[in-house]
């Protein structure tokens, strides 16, 4: 078995878990499993099942190209804390659920050959629209890979929406909510009542520490400017 793992984490994170403190152990594995990925610049959240030098591991991770941005708290969360480098909670597990129900719209992509020939039939292209009609429950995720998420109810805190298209919460969003998921800068979220935990778009988040006081508890709409930067509007309802 390897050493280490990588898995998604939130939009544009990976969590390197290590299991092994041989660093020439690691050097060499990671360095296989970034050419096979080309994850270079890639940034990442470091979590171990065993006893790190934690700098030392930072300094060989941006060695190769890698942008170590935290900790998962645990073995080492007390080095970090020591260094004062990012830690973060360990995770609660999610109950991924289905939605209430779904729309597939299918669009058939077409491409053209030449100028003369005529357009050519490729495989069609699904939209999901996940609708739920029920409270997202703590420890609850819903997830929609390809399209928009509809929550007809409110979130509960340490609930989590994920879509690689917009997100719609017609009721209290206290919850995570990551649109564009697959990287869509055009992505929206729109909620009645903002006062979420974590709000993402494209890989752009914020934190509810970071959320401008003035939309909090509002109907809001959220998008991403030119700057990739992400705004925050105040829905006149």
């Amino acid at each position: 078995m390897a050493d280490i793992r990588i898995t998604g984490r939130m939009v544009n994170f990976s969590r390197l878990t290590f299991d092994t403190n041989d660093h020439n152990a690691i050097r060499q594995q990671l360095s296989q499993m970034l050419d096979d990925t080309a994850s270079h610049g890639a940034l990442v959240i470091l979590d171990s099942s065993v006893e790190q030098e934690l700098i030392a591991l930072i300094q060989l991770l941006v060695s190769l190209d890698l942008q170590p941005m935290a900790v998962v708290d645990g073995l080492l969360g007390d080095e970090a804390r020591a260094i004062q480098f990012p830690v973060l909670p360990i995770d609660r597990p999610l109950q991924r659920i289905k939605p209430t129900t779904e729309q597939i719209v299918e669009q058939i992509a077409q491409t053209e050959q030449n100028v003369d020939a005529p357009k050519q039939k490729s495989n069609a292209v699904s939209h999901v629209t996940s609708y739920h009609n029920e409270m997202l429950r703590t420890g609850q995720c819903l997830v929609q890979d390809n399209g928009d998420v509809i929550l007809n109810a409110s979130m509960n805190s340490g609930s989590e929406i994920i879509a690689s298209g917009n997100i719609h919460v017609y009721g209290a969003s206290s919850g995570r909510m990551i649109a564009g998921a697959s990287g869509d800068p055009s992505a929206r979220i729109f909620c009645q009542l903002l006062n979420a935990e974590l709000v993402s778009i494209a890989g752009t988040y914020c934190v509810a520490d970071d959320i401008p006081v003035h939309v909090i508890k509002k109907p809001v709409q959220i998008s991403l400017n030119e700057q990739h930067e992400l705004k925050f509007e105040v829905l006149e309802i």
